[in-house]
């Protein structure tokens, strides 16, 4: 009996070899529904941080949705390498990662959030669910206002699991509170490590009592180079700033977009490299401090499956006091549209 052949190396031609490639080459697809002056921030920012290897612009308009991919793509020299697209058809949409809600109406100067949510609400209601038949298995992560009550209605307009669907929530006003205190203190923003909690609108509130100044307490800083503590006066002061911040910068040029693209990147990024970075996101709180069926934002854990566990922060009586009557307030809202 003749011995057989040894087996060949090379592959033959109809039965292509490769390589296996590693999850973290995986390429990526975000989908930006709303190519107005947040959207195409959102996407410029998304762009330039190398959050996404595919971005997906959508909106109603043609013309202008074309326009904004259009404008993007032409830098994409100057950026690290990705796709651009836009069109006016969900199917662009279709088997995105990370689906970001931007669309809305628009804020004007004396508008509350609260006041934009009728049309917001009927606006959502109308695109998700297409969104989620193209893209079932996305994140779907709400910007537009009133982000809490939009966010709560978008879950149960969508039917997927609470992980699955989360708002911005209070990411840019916790940015905005460390940005006040690090300019009070004279210490790097980064080395701030606060939150604002609540309602991203005008009942949310500081978590003072776990902020702190590197490993110092917030509220045991005596101050550094001239530089005095953040005494009660301080804290409001900058508390109230906060919460203006947005109508400062609606009354002097329209709308906010660039640091709100910049915080909605950062997010996308939590969740596409599964980082497990804890982020003040509205999300469904069940039982959270005794509150729950309201989205709200608390600093919760991000990564690839959205949003898991919400934090136990300490917290005053106060404060404790403040969320749930921030609960409440965007509660009565939700209800008012029959959420």
């Amino acid at each position: 009996m003749s011995n057989p052949e040894p087996t060949q190396d090379v592959p033959t031609q109809d039965v292509p070899v490769q390589a296996a490639q590693p999850d973290r080459w995986r390429t990526s697809k975000v989908a930006v529904v709303g190519a107005g002056a947040v959207g195409a921030t959102m996407a410029y920012a998304l762009l330039m941080r190398g959050s996404a290897r595919t971005l997906a612009l959508y909106d109603v308009n043609k013309a202008k949705v074309e326009a904004q991919a259009l404008d993007l793509a032409h830098g994409i020299q100057f950026m690290p390498m990705a796709t651009v697209e836009g069109s006016d058809d969900i199917e662009i949409v279709r088997d995105a990662d990370v689906v970001i809600f931007t669309a809305g109406a628009k804020q004007k100067p004396g508008q509350t959030r609260l006041d934009l949510a009728e049309a917001t609400i009927a606006l959502i209601s109308k695109e998700l669910p297409r969104l989620v038949e193209v893209a079932p298995s996305a994140i779907q992560l709400i910007v537009t206002n009133p982000v809490d009550v939009v966010t709560y209605a978008a879950l149960k307009v969508s039917g997927l699991p609470s992980n699955q669907v989360f708002g911005s929530g209070t990411v840019l006003d916790t940015s905005r509170l460390r940005y006040l205190v690090a300019q009070h203190t004279g210490v790097a923003v980064q080395n701030v490590h606060a939150y604002i909690a609540g309602e991203h609108g005008d009942s949310q509130l500081a978590l003072w009592s776990s902020a702190t100044l590197g490993a110092v307490p917030l509220l045991d800083w005596t101050g550094i180079e001239g530089r005095g503590p953040l005494t009660r006066e301080v804290r409001e002061k900058i508390t109230d700033e906060v919460k203006d911040s947005a109508a400062t910068i609606i009354k002097g040029k329209g709308a906010t977009n660039y640091a709100v693209g910049l915080a909605g990147s950062r997010i996308v990024e939590a969740i596409l490299n599964d980082e497990h970075r804890i982020q003040p996101v509205s999300s469904l709180l069940d039982g959270y401090l005794g509150i729950s069926d309201v989205c709200l934002s608390v600093p919760s854990i991000v990564g690839s499956r959205g949003v898991g566990e919400r934090l136990p922060v300490p917290m005053s009586a106060d404060e404790v006091a403040a969320l749930r009557a921030s609960a409440d307030a965007v509660r009565a809202v939700a209800r008012q549209f029959g959420y």
